[in-house]
């Protein structure tokens, strides 16, 4: 009995900073923690409480009242609060945790619409500062959560900021990086791959979009070249070209630099570019799990009442399936509504060819500053009078637009643009 307990595992109630102040507290060296003996008694600040300023008694040796001294309440890394202490200006060499802690405690005198930093601070300010920094400790592990994921993939960065409110990471969302599979649902690998050794150069019967009678969708520089509406063949798994074929675009993942951070105008989170995104690049996929119209009409019901929408039809031939980014996605959960957006969604068959099944890309309408949020518009049309789009749904955008069998509840456009349509749908 007791070998067959060997591999058993179970969940932990206390979190890994309360086993590693327990530890401390109690004197014991664990290796997966990083507690040893050399470092069992070392004191690191964690993040500060509180601040005060105090005038020290007596007076100095010339007859003059000492200046007032700065004393911060420090929480040790490692340690449990109980073992918080006042500590001087002087003995503090964490500099950024110093102006972390001012950035924070000008935002919240800034909201409370006071001037100046006071001698001490109220209890509800200083309990403020302690779900202040509680919180950056939760976003930050988060941030290196969501980067690791990504580089996995040889993409960029993914930082998080939140300056607005004390909301951390979504409780019921889980990151992944391809589409998870819903029940009753299969996706058939392409069989066949291209037989060139420059795909864009000199290409074998037109590579993999010729063999599908369509143009090949990228230039030199990755950039998309054809018109929106316009299915994308990119390269598979079966082809003979390598990694660096200038058809694997999409395949390649999330290259950017991006941030999620806390929108201050009531619209949750969102997206920004952290660095300059060429006009026509590849930015991201909206990722989620592949479901049934049937059960995203269940789904969508219930979003309805949360005032919230992640449903986006696939609807590239047949309306039969739909992408759920509520609970499983990658960045896109995060991307907000546009009506003027700078981001436009394409088809993309790689692996799998089932027309039913596309992948959706966004890809930059424009040129995208660093620092600029990223959007698309939920209601995207494509041109009803171009020829070569004509597989394309005229609704094909999110679940539940008018023209599309299934009712939403009218949600109010908060984008900020001159040409809003002050609705979502």
């Amino acid at each position: 009995m007791a070998e067959n307990l060997k591999e058993c595992r179970v969940p932990c109630k206390a979190t890994t900073d309360e086993l590693e102040s327990l530890c401390r507290s109690e004197g014991v060296t664990c290796k997966e923690l990083g507690v040893s003996k050399t470092n069992l008694t070392e004191y690191e600040v964690e993040y500060l409480c509180n601040y005060k300023r105090v005038v020290p008694v007596g007076k100095l040796k010339d007859g003059t009242t000492p200046p007032p001294q700065e004393l911060y309440m420090v929480k040790w890394r490692g340690f449990p609060e109980s073992r918080n202490t006042w500590e001087p200006r002087k003995n503090l060499k964490c500099v950024a945790l110093l102006s972390q802690f001012y950035e924070d405690l000008m935002l919240e005198l800034q909201r409370q619409r006071r001037r100046s930093v006071p001698r001490r601070l109220d209890p509800a300010t200083a309990s403020y500062m302690v779900q202040r920094a509680k919180l950056r400790k939760r976003l930050q592990r988060w941030e290196c959560e969501l980067t690791a994921l990504n580089l996995q993939r040889g993409g960029g960065r993914i930082s998080v900021q939140n300056h607005v409110d004390l909301v951390g990471p979504p409780r019921s969302f889980t990151y992944i990086n391809d589409y998870k599979v819903g029940d009753g649902i299969s996706l058939t690998e392409v069989a066949l791959g291209c037989e060139c050794t420059d795909c864009h150069g000199k290409p074998v019967n037109g590579c993999c979009a010729g063999a599908s009678q369509h143009r090949f969708a990228y230039n030199e520089q990755g950039q998309v070249r054809l018109r929106p509406g316009m299915p994308i063949y990119e390269c598979n798994k079966r082809c003979r070209c390598g990694p660096d074929c200038l058809n694997r675009v999409v395949q390649r993942g999330i290259r950017h630099s991006l941030c999620i951070f806390r929108t201050d105008n009531g619209r949750g989170w969102g997206v920004r570019a952290m660095e300059r995104i060429r006009k026509n690049s590849f930015v991201m996929e909206y990722v989620g799990e592949i479901i049934t119209t049937e059960e995203a009409e269940r789904r969508g019901h219930i979003y309805d009442k949360e005032g919230a929408t992640y449903l986006f039809d696939l609807d590239y031939v047949d309306d039969e399936y739909t992408v759920d980014a509520a609970h499983y996605g990658n960045i896109s959960h995060f991307v907000n509504h546009s009506c003027d957006p700078n981001l436009q969604v394409y088809n993309v068959f790689i692996d799998n060819l089932d027309e039913r099944l596309p992948r959706i890309a966004f890809f930059a309408t424009r040129s995208i500053k660093a620092g600029e949020e990223l959007t698309f518009d939920y209601k995207m049309q494509i041109d009803p009078m171009d020829a070569e789009s004509t597989k394309m749904d005229s609704n094909f955008s999110v679940t539940g637009l008018p023209g599309s069998p299934k009712k939403r509840m009218r949600m109010e456009c908060k984008c900020g643009v001159e040409s809003c349509r002050k609705y979502l749908f």
